[in-house]
């Protein structure tokens, strides 16, 4: 599970969106695999169902919450926002809160297909999706992710 750290920390910061979250849910997802370790079977992918954990796991503390997550730009980020020189900041910021306002499946799929590199039928695998819902998904998060970006360029 050590090998999948980095990947699993890019996939929580994309559903997550804050540094602090991502970290928190991270730790919720490796507590409860090794918490469920005999339910793996080894015949599946370790990283796909360490995934599907981390996935559950947000959705779990959204509930939790009672509302929608509100993502902020990270502290860091925010360092060079008054450079006008600093288009490169400026447009991940505009990704950051982009990705912020898609819903949440829009944005789980987005984390796996494109932050991830998981195929479509492994993306609609792992999410118990049709390959079309998965398509038609990501196909939406990509147009309002351009709509948000132009409408901050």
């Amino acid at each position: 599970m050590i090998l999948l750290l980095p990947r699993l920390r890019r996939l929580a910061r994309a559903l997550a969106g804050q540094a602090s979250d991502a970290d928190d849910l991270v730790q919720m997802a490796l507590e409860r695999a090794l918490a469920r370790s005999v339910q793996w079977r080894p015949d599946a992918a370790l990283d796909k169902w360490v995934f599907a954990i981390t996935r559950n796991a947000w959705r779990d503390e959204l509930r939790a919450r009672g509302r929608s997550q509100l993502i902020f730009a990270p502290e860091e980020a925010g360092a060079t926002q008054a450079d006008s020189d600093s288009a490169r900041p400026m447009q991940q910021l505009a990704l950051a809160a982009g990705m912020a306002a898609l819903s949440f499946d829009h944005r789980e799929v987005v984390a796996l297909v494109l932050v991830e590199g998981l195929t479509y039928e492994e993306t609609a695998a792992l999410l118990e999706l049709p390959v079309g819902t998965v398509t038609s998904r990501l196909a939406r998060a990509r147009q309002l992710l351009q709509t948000h970006i132009g409408k901050d360029a």
